[in-house]
């Protein structure tokens, strides 16, 4: 099993409505489509707020079939229209990470029996 880190710059100006539309939509769609959510938190520094969660994926294949099927979803295509349409960006950079456990890492064994 391997985990994903997701780094999004969120917009203090529109923050609320990034959230909604993660919680409401997004969230939604990429479950369809094999996302398994493991935890998600907001950071701020004096740079920038970040949005960052964390799915785990059977393997890098699983991950790269689950991401192209949620991009191509016609349904998040139409809600990330609106939702820019009505706030503007709601997102910034992001960062993308695939994490692999070392062998000696205590979710070794959790992602064994996940």
């Amino acid at each position: 099993m391997i985990h994903q880190l997701r780094v999004y710059e969120i917009f203090e100006r529109n923050k609320a409505a990034f959230h909604a539309r993660f919680r409401d939509h997004a969230m939604r769609i990429m479950r369809t489509y094999g996302f398994d959510f493991v935890a998600m938190w907001e950071s701020k520094n004096d740079r920038r707020t970040e949005f960052i969660y964390l799915p785990a994926w059977p393997d890098e294949a699983a991950k790269e079939a689950a991401w192209s099927k949620f991009r191509a979803d016609e349904e998040w295509k139409e809600i990330k229209r609106v939702t820019y349409a009505e706030h503007g960006d709601l997102v910034g950079e992001i960062e993308d990470r695939v994490l692999t456990p070392t062998a000696y890492s205590p979710l070794a064994s959790i992602g064994a029996a996940r």
